[in-house]
């Protein structure tokens, strides 16, 4: 444990130090990450001594999501999002089920041997999309605002909206029900997930921003506790709506989006985020070394071409052509339509859906975490890659449109 802790730390301390210079070009946080996890790890210089089961990388990609997810919220531009919902909008009611209903076609054909069930779990386990490996087009400030607050808030909901569906679809595979009975379930799942992590997301924010500022104005918070109620709130939030049977994703994005909002000024939001979001982007480094040293690793020896061409195209075909169905009618022109459509990265979210399938022992688990596992390898590399170069590019295109407007 304590060498596995001290290759850990000590690679954390030397990414901090060129974390910036890294930023500023086009290879992505997540990708030295999981290729430092697959070189330390048992397929390659084998220095981790891993003893890692499902359910701990389970709560540790959980809450690394939630964190992110209450941060990336907190720091929503709410004014520029009521302004242009309409993006996300969309995005969420059209283009996410044409994802899930196209990707589960995409599945039945490749893979012949999954029930329907199955080939529907394997499109919603990939049909959330995670904000963090696409950072540098969120956080662009060339990037037109709407589309960047639009990735934000679809990654932020996709995945807490992904979630009853998820556990919807294992209750029929465990006890298979027909006809009406099984859409009474989904909306069930539904429902339930979504009501109960609204209310809490939205009550814990409203408290708990009210308390902080009833601690500070009576000089009760000091400047070192200071720096701790924004992860306290973000994982008190999500479990609190777990444990309630709610979904834990949605209420910590709705949570962030509140206590971003609530905050007077930028200055207030800055020091109560800054801790959580370092505290984030450790939780991630943990997460994504775990991910290239357990998962990767086994994933090698589980690719076929079937594997190969679903998470291809589910990154593109899959992804891109509900999006622009979805976008139709909107004033985004097809650069913008593509653009959306790209950057749909696959990470967290998928991970957790993942580990949350193999856990249920379905026949076809095997097939569902290698084409998990290798859809999330394949977005690493490519939308690291070109997270930065494309987002640029669109933003020098979009500025050489508005210039030559008469």
């Amino acid at each position: 444990m304590y060498q596995d802790m001290a290759i850990f730390f000590s690679f954390a301390f030397l990414y901090a130090l060129v974390a910036a210079r890294l930023e500023r070009t086009p290879i992505a946080g997540a990708l030295v990450f999981t290729a430092f996890g697959l070189a330390v790890g048992p397929k390659g210089l084998n220095w981790l001594v891993l003893d890692i089961h499902a359910q701990n990388l389970r709560v540790l990609a959980e809450l690394t999501l939630a964190l992110v997810l209450f941060t990336d919220a907190a720091n929503a531009d709410l004014r520029v999002l009521s302004l242009n919902y309409g993006i996300p909008e969309r995005l969420l009611l059209i283009g996410l089920p044409l994802t899930i209903l196209l990707g589960a076609a995409m599945a039945s054909l490749l893979f012949p041997t999954l029930g329907m069930i199955e080939a529907a779990l394997l499109a919603t386990m990939l049909a959330p999309t995670d904000a963090a490996l696409g950072k540098a087009v969120v956080v662009n400030p060339s990037v037109p605002a709407p589309i960047r607050e639009g990735l934000n808030v679809e990654s932020g909901l996709n995945d807490g909206i992904c979630v009853p569906v998820l556990l919807a679809l294992l209750a029929i595979a465990a006890e298979p029900v027909s006809g009406a009975g099984s859409w009474k379930l989904v909306l069930h799942h539904f429902v339930q997930e979504i009501g109960i992590g609204l209310a809490v997301g939205a009550g814990f924010a409203l408290i708990g921003v009210w308390v902080l500022r009833l601690s500070a104005k009576r000089g009760w918070l000091s400047t070192v506790w200071k720096q701790l109620p924004a992860i306290a709130l973000a994982f008190a939030t999500f479990s609190a709506a777990q444990a309630l049977g709610g979904s834990g994703f949605i209420a910590s994005f709705v949570g962030g989006i509140l206590a971003g909002g609530m905050a007077r000024h930028q200055e207030e939001k800055h020091v109560l985020l800054l801790t959580a979001e370092g505290a984030s982007d450790l939780f991630g480094l943990l997460t994504w070394v775990l991910f290239g040293a357990v998962v990767v690793g086994q994933a090698l020896d589980r690719l076929t071409w079937e594997v190969l061409l679903y998470a291809i195209l589910s990154l593109t075909l899959v992804r891109m052509v509900p999006v622009w169905l979805a976008l139709v009618g909107t004033d985004l022109g097809a650069d913008g339509k593509f653009f959306l459509g790209w950057f749909g990265p696959r990470g967290l979210a998928s991970i957790v859906f993942a580990i949350i399938v193999l856990d249920a022992n379905l026949p076809g688990s095997r097939i569902l975490t290698a084409t998990v596992a290798w859809t999330v390898i394949l977005s690493i590399l490519a939308h690291g890659l070109t997270a930065s170069p494309l987002a640029n590019a669109f933003a020098r295109r979009i500025g050489t449109l508005r210039t030559h407007v008469p």
